[in-house]
């Protein structure tokens, strides 16, 4: 459903992403992790078209750059980690901006545009906030909002960009939960990055694991949380268990190797 070969980024004189490849079938759910500077919203960036790159992107078999800007927000839908969000607009209003792909130039929302965003609204806990204006919302209100909008888009592939960012561990659940669901009973392709290496392993189908900028592994994610592997790219003493599923559980050691 979306792929990339040989996908790099330069930034000013840095590279940020050297031939990166990934494949993601439809429906299956890819988590990006690795340390901070490791290039992971860059990718997601790049795979929405929104960063200049070398190698080639194709989403549901059509190359990117051929691809309009309203057909493509037809088949993907971006939340970034920190968006510019207009501080008067309600959230009802901000939310129903992931309408915009499907309504006329000069036309206005129908009806069903805005019964999609409300059913948004409500599985996300949100409709007491239909009306309050942004900047009268928490951080985690805030990284849910954004995760409206683009679910409101419904596009068949969704980039996340760290969806937990700012959120307690129960809104973490609801929200991971939400978008599996989605992912289940839509088809959605999903692929995110996630700090937290437990939850992408419970998560996702598989993980890539980016290190600057390089892809240091890619598997599923017995494969890729090793201690071995979480040590050398994250510098960090862990201890790896199988959870009751059988996903791997990274618990940090106290004081270190």
């Amino acid at each position: 459903m979306i792929a990339a070969e040989g996908l790099s980024v330069r930034l000013g004189r840095a590279e940020v992403l050297h031939d990166v490849s990934l494949h993601v079938r439809r429906g299956e759910w890819l988590a990006v992790i690795g340390p901070n500077g490791a290039g992971k919203s860059t990718l997601l960036r790049a795979l929405m078209g929104l960063a200049g790159h070398r190698g080639t992107v194709t989403l549901d078999g059509h190359p990117l750059e051929r691809l309009r800007p309203r057909q493509r927000a037809r088949l993907v839908a971006y939340a970034p980690q920190t968006p510019l969000l207009p501080p008067d607009m309600t959230v009802f209003d901000y939310a129903l901006l992931g309408r915009t792909p499907y309504i006329p130039y000069l036309g206005r929302e129908s009806r069903h545009d805005r019964a999609v965003t409300e059913g948004v609204l409500a599985r996300l806990d949100l409709t007491e906030l239909a009306g309050r204006s942004l900047d009268h919302l928490s951080g985690g209100e805030r990284q849910r909002v954004v995760l409206a909008r683009a679910l409101a888009q419904q596009a068949p592939v969704l980039l996340l960009d760290e969806p937990t960012t700012a959120l307690d561990l129960g809104h973490q659940q609801q929200v991971l939960d939400l978008v599996d669901r989605l992912r289940i009973a839509d088809g959605l392709t999903v692929v995110s990055t996630l700090h937290d290496l437990s939850l992408a392993a419970q998560y996702a189908d598989s993980l890539l694991l980016l290190s600057r900028g390089r892809v240091a592994a890619s598997g599923t994610p017995a494969q890729v949380l090793t201690e071995a592997v979480v040590g050398r790219h994250f510098g960090a003493h862990v201890k790896i268990e199988p959870g009751p599923d059988g996903r791997p559980v990274v618990h940090l050691v106290r004081g270190g190797p």
